[in-house]
């Protein structure tokens, strides 16, 4: 992966729509080359998916909390279960006082309460501690060191 490519993802992660050309121009490209630049990041992973990104306010999932997962067992053959959870939008194993961390939505504090007694429901999770987001400054994309 060159400086182009990474110019392509930077230009990627701001908006996913732009046409070829354009991205091809930003970078010194052509269309075509652009797209077959793209498509190899894709092959090989580097793109892993294209999305948009929507206002979670906008869609009734305005309270983020991240919960700290307590366990009782090793929590790595767990992932399924966190996933079966619609509401957890990241679960990550950590290092520390806690096995796992997740991110959660909801539209209201009472439905994450009741997120977090379906964590309770998974086999080998003994306590949680959610912390609720009252304000977020800012969201960043992954850098590509660009």
């Amino acid at each position: 992966m060159d400086a182009v490519d990474r110019k392509l993802l930077n230009l990627l992660q701001e908006d996913a729509s732009q046409a070829y050309a354009a991205l091809g121009k930003e970078v010194g490209l052509s269309a075509g080359a652009a797209h077959e630049r793209v498509r190899k990041l894709r092959e090989s992973r580097v793109i892993r998916r294209t999305t948009v990104e929507v206002d979670p306010g906008a869609v009734g999932s305005g309270v983020l909390a991240f919960v700290m997962v307590d366990s009782s067992a090793w929590m790595g053959d767990s992932g399924g279960c966190f996933a079966a959870i619609p509401e957890l939008q990241e679960a990550h194993i950590i290092a520390g006082s806690a096995s796992v961390l997740v991110k959660v939505r909801t539209g209201t504090t009472e439905q994450l309460q009741d997120v977090l007694r379906r964590l309770y429901e998974i086999d080998g999770v003994s306590g949680t501690h959610a912390t609720v987001v009252l304000e977020t400054f800012f969201e960043r994309p992954v850098s590509t060191g660009a």
